[in-house]
């Protein structure tokens, strides 16, 4: 199996553990480094991030990772793509759609997720030329 589909199949395991909450297999497929910076800037260590699920605190409902790219260099690979999810954070929504970028690392003969990075996805900067905006 190449880099890719490994990629992209670590990438189907990692959003059903989000969907179900599964902080057991979550903390399998992160490294012990792991670090998420949200959408609001935001950092969360591994800890962190699998409390998330832990203290109740975040439901995910559905969970997409599509339009992935994946390039490979050797002990890592980094995957762009869009992470669509409807989710609520302490009863509030936040649900939305980011351009993620994963960052995995080999370990050993599997990959484990060592960074996630979401930005919000919207339309062109304000300062942007007129014949730009759509």
């Amino acid at each position: 199996m190449s880099t890719e589909e490994q990629v992209r199949e670590f990438g189907r395991v990692w959003a059903a553990a989000e969907e179900r909450g599964d902080t057991e297999a979550l903390a399998g497929l992160a490294a012990d480094g792991f670090r998420l910076v949200g959408p609001l800037g935001f950092v969360l260590d591994r800890d962190q991030w699998l409390a998330r699920y832990d203290s109740g605190a975040l439901v995910t409902e559905k969970l997409a990772w599509s339009d992935v790219e994946v390039r490979d260099f050797g002990g890592a690979a980094i995957a762009v793509g869009v992470h669509e999810q409807v989710a609520k954070h302490q009863g509030s929504p936040a649900s939305g759609r980011f351009r993620a970028t994963h960052v995995l690392v080999r370990d050993g003969d599997r990959w484990r997720l060592a960074s996630i990075h979401l930005s919000p996805i919207g339309g062109p900067p304000p300062f942007a030329p007129q014949g730009e905006r759509r």
